[in-house]
């Protein structure tokens, strides 16, 4: 086990925002909340997933709704904590953990908050490996764990629970309407497992990548070396491009942040123009009209001078940037994930990626 502080929550918050590939929510006012909840003395304690009992119960707990909506409507800050309690007495059960639906952005965060006000343990794993749009595309769903019973709950006081639903798609589809009506952001509790189904289905130690990447980051810039490479010094990937941001179009509907946004090449790539689409998070990149990138690997938009993770509601004209493609972590590889997660699923009629390694 080991303890959030503040060094390790900042770390933390960079980490998540760069394996957030633009999405799970901008990570800035969720470390605010949490630092806040840490200086008022609450404790987050984070456990390895093989220090639990197999029959355990275990809570993935975070924000849904468009990106672009969590800039501008702040949470109250118990969301994700009351749907936690409400998923609880439906099931007739407590938590012994919680876990992050996905590390990805703000989403890595709020499971922190939920950790301290529950004084649960929050486990070294999630059920991404980054962020993703939809509920069917979370791994816990993929291999098996039920989505229901499952609960929202947001700022005004609602909270619902979903005693039963069909399939995880059904999940999203209903969760999705359900908090578009709650004004575009709800906190969620859902895939309500014992411990020996979080270590089969989940990916493991993501906090603890999430939290060397912000330390390679931060530790980059003190010693005035170059930040983005200091990412790739801590996990597999390459750079993709570097460029100026030139256009951006986007629009929020149905619960998502839409949009591409386009950059004109500088320096190695000076001549070459990138575009990328995103739904809340970025899905793929084509240079010059040719694809380069795609999901499930991870697309990542970071500042050229200090490697801040640029997430797509805040992209906006002239931000100067380098992208990074990192591999898909290998549960999200597997043909049953490939038909939630892989290009296709988004509607794009192309071959999935092969890991991506070097630079």
């Amino acid at each position: 086990m080991w303890e959030i502080d503040l060094e390790a929550l900042e770390s933390i918050a960079i980490g998540a925002g760069i394996l957030g590939t633009g999405g799970g929510g901008n990570p800035y006012i969720g470390k605010l909340r949490a630092k806040r909840l840490l200086e008022q003395g609450r404790r987050v304690t984070i456990v390895d997933p093989a220090e639990l009992p197999d029959d355990a119960y275990v809570v993935s707990v975070g924000g849904m709704g468009a990106p672009t909506v969590g800039i501008e409507k702040i949470e109250k800050g118990d969301e994700s904590y009351r749907a936690l309690r409400a998923l609880e007495r439906h099931a007739g059960v407590r938590a012994a953990a919680v876990i992050s639906g996905e590390i990805g952005g703000a989403n890595c965060i709020e499971p922190m908050i939920v950790a301290a006000l529950a004084e649960l343990p929050l486990v070294d794993a999630d059920g991404i490996g980054r962020a993703f749009p939809e509920l069917q595309m979370v791994t816990f769903f993929i291999y098996g764990v039920s989505p229901s019973p499952a609960a929202l709950a947001d700022e005004k006081g609602n909270e619902v629970v979903f005693d039963r639903v069909l399939d995880s798609f059904w999940l999203e589809r209903i969760a999705r309407g359900i908090t578009s009506e709650m004004g575009g952001a709800a906190g969620y509790a859902f895939a309500l497992m014992r411990a020996e189904e979080m270590r089969r289905t989940a990916i493991p130690h993501t906090l603890s990548l999430a939290r060397r990447i912000g330390d390679a980051v931060r530790e980059a810039r003190r010693a005035r070396r170059d930040p983005v490479l200091a990412v790739l010094d801590t996990t597999p990937g390459r750079v993709l491009f570097e460029g100026k941001i030139v256009d951006v179009l986007r629009w929020t509907t149905r619960g998502f942040a839409r949009g591409t946004v386009t950059l004109a090449g500088s320096g190695p790539d000076q001549g070459s123009q990138l575009v990328i689409d995103f739904q809340n998070e970025n899905l793929v990149a084509r240079r010059d009209g040719e694809v380069v990138a795609v999901v499930p690997d991870l697309i990542c938009i970071l500042d050229t001078v200090d490697a801040q993770p640029i997430t797509t509601e805040v992209l906006r004209y002239g931000f100067r940037v380098r992208v990074l493609v990192l591999p898909a972590p290998p549960q999200l590889c597997t043909p049953e994930a490939l038909r939630v997660v892989g290009p296709r699923a988004f509607g794009y009629d192309v071959e999935p990626p092969g890991h991506t390694s070097g630079r």
